[in-house]
C-alpha cells in the first residue's frame, strides 16, 4: 500500500493541500473527482514521485512499481510503436541473451566439471526471473494490447513520431498496461479513447490484478470501474464507497446534514453574538462577553460546498421545421482510396436525436460536417427540410476565439440586439459567475473556453443541432447543464461523443458508422449493446431501421446488403473454423511441453540431479531442445493468434 501523510502542497498563495492524508489499500479501485483546478492532476504526480510535497510524507514500499499516464501528451522514446509499448523491459531481452549463452556453455562442458554445476544453478536463477516478468509471452501481450487500443497491427512498426498526440497517447497506456505495475494512476485515460477501445480498456482493468486510481469525466467508466469514489475539495479528501452514482447520492446526504449543521452553527452564533453586542459595555456582564468572544473565536465554521443551480442555461425556442428535417439520398464520400461512405441513404425527422457511434476513424465527424454544408458531398445528395436552421459545432470550434475578448465581449459580438440582456444569465448557465465574465479569453483554460465556445455558438435560434464531441473539455458540472439544457431542446439533434453516459441520457436513437454504411437503432447507448450482446449471429436480428426509407429500390438494395453480409460472415465463419483447427493442436503441445519444462527446472534445482554430472548434462540437454521447440510453437501460435484477429 501506498500512503500520504500530512502533505501540503501550494503554487505561490495557491494552497492545493493542507495536512492530507490518504492510504491506498492493494486492490483498491478508486475514482478520483472534484472540480477542475483543485489539485488532482497534482496529487497523482505527488503519488508516482514526479512532484514533491512542500511538507508531510509520502510512503512507498520499497519494491512497489507505479504507473502514471498523464493527461498531456509526453514525448515518447522509442523506434517503433511496438518498441515503445516494450520500452523499460530490457530487462528481458538481458535475460534471454544470458538464458541463450548458459545453455550454449552447458552443452560445451565435459561430464564431471565443477562449471557444469554452477552453470545449471545461475541457468535456473536467471530462468525463475525471466518468466516471473512473463518474458516468454511479453512481445505477444504488447501486442494484443496496443490492438485492444486500436492500433492496428501495420502501425506497429511506425515511428512513434509520426502520429497524433492522441495515438501516442494510446502507445503511452499500452506501455503502462504491458508493464502491470502493482498501481496504475491515469488521468483521464479515456480523453483520446473511441468507444470500442474504451470498452477494451474497461474489460482489461475489470480483470486488472494490481489496484488503480482514475481521473475520469467520463461518468459511464467510473460508474462501471470503481469501487470507491475520492473527492478532493477544499485541500482535503473525502472517501466515499460504491460507484459513481452512489457517491452522488451519499454526497447528497452529506451535504444536507452539513448545511443543516451550518444552518444551526449560524443561529447559535447569531445568538451569541446578539448577546455580545447588547451587554458589551455594561460592567456588570464584562466577564460573560469576553467568555462569548473567545468561545466565538474558537469555533471551527462549518463550511457547505453546494452551489445554486437554479439559472440554467435554455437554448432559444426552436423554429418550427417541416416534418422531414434531413433526406440524404446515395452518399458517397472518400479520401484518396479510403471509402467513407459508400451509397448511404437515411432520413432524419423533426424531434430525433441520435447519436453516432463508431470507431475513430469511421466517418462520424465528416457525416456531421457533410451535414452542416462544410463538407462537400461526391456521390448523391443531402437535403435539409423546409424551414430547416442548424447549428454546427466542430471539435475544434476553440480556435474560432477571439483571445483579446473577455467572455462578454466574445458574447455579444454573436448575440442578437434583442437578447443582449441576457448575456449575463446566458453565460451564468455556462459557469461564467461575477466576475468571472471580465476574464480574458486568452487567460481561460480549456474548459473554459470549451463552455465559451458553446454558448456562443447556441446563442441564435436553431431547429438542428449537429455536435462534434461537445463534452470534450468539459468538466462533470458544466456536462450536466449542457444535458439539461439539450434535454429541454424541442429541435432535432445529432451529436458524437465518447461519453456514454451523455449520450444515455440526451439520446432517443444510435447510428452505428462504419464500413460505409450507418445502422441506425432505437434506443440508447445501453439498449444498443445489449442487443450487440444478444443477437446470436442471425443477419435478420439486426437493429430496427425507421419504416420511413421506404420501399422499392431501398429496400431492394437492403436485401442485397444483407445477402452480401451474411456470405461474408459465412465466409469468415470458415476462414475462422480452419484457423483454430491448426491453432489447437499447437496450444496442446505448448501445454505439454511446459509442464515438462518445469518438472526439468524443478529438477535442476535438485542436489541429487546438479551434483550428478550425466543427469544434470542429460537434464540441460533436453531443457535446450524443449526450450527451442517452445519459441517455434510460440511463434506459429503468434501468427495464427493474429491471422485468427
Amino acid at each position: 500500500m501506498i500512503r500520504l501523510d500530512k502533505i501540503q502542497r501550494q503554487f505561490g498563495a495557491q494552497v492545493l493541500f493542507r495536512d492530507l492524508s490518504w492510504m491506498i489499500p492493494d486492490g483498491a479501485r478508486l475514482g478520483l473527482v472534484g472540480p477542475n483546478g483543485v489539485g488532482k492532476t497534482t496529487l497523482l504526480q505527488i503519488l508516482c514521485g514526479r512532484d514533491q510535497p512542500d511538507a508531510g510524507a509520502v510512503h512507498r514500499p520499497q519494491q512497489m512499481q507505479i504507473g502514471f499516464l498523464p493527461q498531456e501528451v509526453e514525448v515518447v522514446q522509442g523506434d517503433t510503436v511496438l518498441g515503445v509499448a516494450l520500452a523499460g523491459f530490457d530487462e528481458v531481452a538481458r535475460l534471454e541473451e544470458q538464458l541463450q549463452e548458459i545453455g550454449r556453455s552447458m552443452a560445451g562442458v565435459a561430464a564431471g566439471d565443477p562449471q557444469s554445476e554452477r552453470l545449471a544453478a545461475r541457468y535456473g536463477e536467471l530462468r525463475h526471473r525471466f518468466e516471473a516478468l512473463d518474458g516468454d509471452r511479453l512481445e505477444v501481450r504488447a501486442k494484443a494490447i496496443l490492438s485492444g487500443l486500436g492500433i492496428p497491427e501495420s502501425s506497429f512498426d511506425r515511428s512513434p513520431e509520426t502520429l497524433s498526440g492522441g495515438w501516442r497517447m494510446r502507445v503511452v497506456l499500452a506501455r503502462l498496461l504491458v508493464g502491470s505495475p502493482d498501481l496504475l494512476l491515469l488521468d483521464e485515460p479515456t480523453n483520446h479513447l473511441d468507444l470500442e477501445a474504451i470498452d477494451w480498456l474497461e474489460q482489461f482493468l475489470d480483470s486488472y490484478e494490481g489496484s488503480f486510481v482514475v481521473v475520469s469525466h467520463d461518468r459511464y467508466f467510473l460508474n462501471r470501474m470503481v469501487r470507491g469514489v475520492v473527492e478532493l475539495e477544499r485541500g482535503g479528501l473525502t472517501i466515499y464507497t460504491g460507484t459513481y452514482d452512489e457517491y452522488l447520492q451519499a454526497k447528497q446526504v452529506t451535504e444536507a446534514a452539513r448545511e443543516k449543521a451550518a444552518r444551526q452553527q449560524a443561529r447559535e452564533i447569531a445568538k451569541v453574538e446578539r448577546f455580545v453586542e447588547r451587554f458589551r459595555y455594561k460592567n456588570t456582564k464584562a466577564r460573560q462577553v469576553q467568555s462569548r468572544i473567545r468561545a466565538l473565536e474558537k469555533i471551527e465554521r462549518v463550511e457547505t460546498t453546494r452551489r445554486s443551480r437554479t439559472i440554467r442555461f435554455g437554448f432559444p425556442p426552436a423554429p418550427r421545421s417541416g416534418d422531414i428535417v434531413v433526406r440524404a439520398e446515395g452518399v458517397g464520400k472518400r479520401f484518396g482510396d479510403v471509402v467513407v461512405y459508400d451509397d448511404l441513404n437515411f432520413l432524419l425527422r423533426r424531434g430525433d436525436r441520435v447519436a453516432l457511434i463508431g470507431p475513430n476513424g469511421s466517418g462520424k465527424s465528416t457525416m456531421l460536417k457533410m451535414l452542416a454544408g462544410s463538407l462537400e458531398v461526391e456521390q448523391g445528395t443531402i437535403e435539409l427540410g423546409h424551414g430547416v436552421q442548424r447549428h454546427y459545432y466542430a471539435q475544434h470550434q476553440l480556435d474560432a476565439l477571439h483571445p483579446e475578448r473577455t467572455v462578454l465581449e466574445e458574447l455579444d459580438a454573436v448575440v442578437l440586439p434583442d437578447d443582449r440582456p441576457r448575456i449575463r444569465k446566458l453565460a451564468a448557465g455556462f459557469l461564467f459567475i461575477g466576475d468571472d465574465v471580465d476574464k480574458r479569453v486568452g487567460v481561460l483554460s480549456g474548459g473554459e473556453k470549451a463552455r465559451l465556445a458553446l454558448a456562443k455558438m447556441l446563442t441564435r435560434p436553431a431547429n438542428l443541432l449537429l455536435l462534434d464531441e461537445p463534452t470534450n473539455h468539459l468538466d462533470l458540472r458544466s456536462r450536466e447543464v449542457l444535458e439539461d439544457a439539450l434535454n429541454e431542446y424541442e429541435g432535432t439533434l445529432v451529436l458524437t461523443s465518447h461519453d456514454r453516459y451523455f449520450i444515455n441520457r440526451v439520446v432517443t436513437s444510435v447510428a452505428a458508422v462504419g464500413g460505409g454504411t450507418l445502422t441506425r437503432f432505437d434506443g440508447d447507448y445501453d439498449a444498443f449493446l445489449q442487443w450487440k450482446q444478444d443477437r446470436d449471429g442471425d443477419q435478420e436480428d439486426r437493429p430496427p431501421l425507421p419504416d420511413d426509407e421506404g420501399p422499392g429500390e431501398n429496400r431492394r438494395v437492403r436485401q442485397e446488403e444483407r445477402r452480401r453480409e451474411a456470405e461474408e460472415r459465412n465466409r469468415r465463419y470458415r476462414q475462422r473454423k480452419q484457423v483454430e483447427d491448426r491453432l489447437a493442436p499447437i496450444e496442446d503441445e505448448v501445454g505439454r511441453l511446459e509442464l515438462r519444462t518445469r518438472e526439468l527446472e524443478a529438477a535442476q534445482g535438485d542436489p541429487q540431479v546438479y551434483s550428478d554430472p550425466d543427469r544434470a548434462r542429460e537434464v540441460g540437454r533436453e531443457k535446450g531442445e524443449i526450450d527451442q521447440r517452445l519459441r517455434q510453437l510460440y511463434a506459429d501460435w503468434e501468427r495464427l493468434a493474429d491471422e485468427l484477429d
